[in-house]
């Protein structure tokens, strides 16, 4: 199954700007593919101001986020491993999304993810658990 977390970034970055807001990413500075000036870096983390007044040819597609910003009042290509993005949220009120690297890691790496657990063969599944009883009250 593909990641959602492209798709989540993109409609958070578009919600946040269209309310008028600055949006940021939250990247893991430690991943080897990350392309940043090093002045960006702060400790094991980088947080990139993507508002469209900041950046030009933002693009956001499956495997990466890429752009040119300026830093120090030099123009730089960014490149940021979507797997590699941590959050996406608006810098006046901090409101946005936070992505697990357990979700996206599990999904991914499970033969069959995304499929009903009952169509399993293996015994060791979890009970499946009850469905709700409802009825209807006059």
């Amino acid at each position: 199954m593909l990641s959602s977390r492209p798709y989540l970034l993109r409609a958070v970055n578009e919600w946040i700007v269209d309310s008028g807001l600055t949006p940021h990413v939250l990247v893991d500075a430690d991943n080897p593919e990350l392309v940043v000036p090093d002045s960006a870096r702060q400790d094991d983390r980088v947080v990139l101001n993507i508002s469209p007044s900041a950046v030009r040819d933002l693009l956001i597609d499956d495997e990466l986020v890429t752009f040119v910003a300026r830093f120090g009042g030099v123009s730089q290509a960014v490149t940021v491993p979507i797997q590699a993005v941590q959050a996406v949220y608006a810098r006046e009120n901090g409101r946005g999304m936070m992505f697990s690297d357990e979700d996206e890691s599990d999904e991914a790496g499970k033969p069959g993810a995304g499929q009903d657990s009952s169509s399993s063969d293996t015994g060791d599944s979890k009970p499946a658990k009850a469905r709700p009883n409802l009825r209807v009250v006059k």
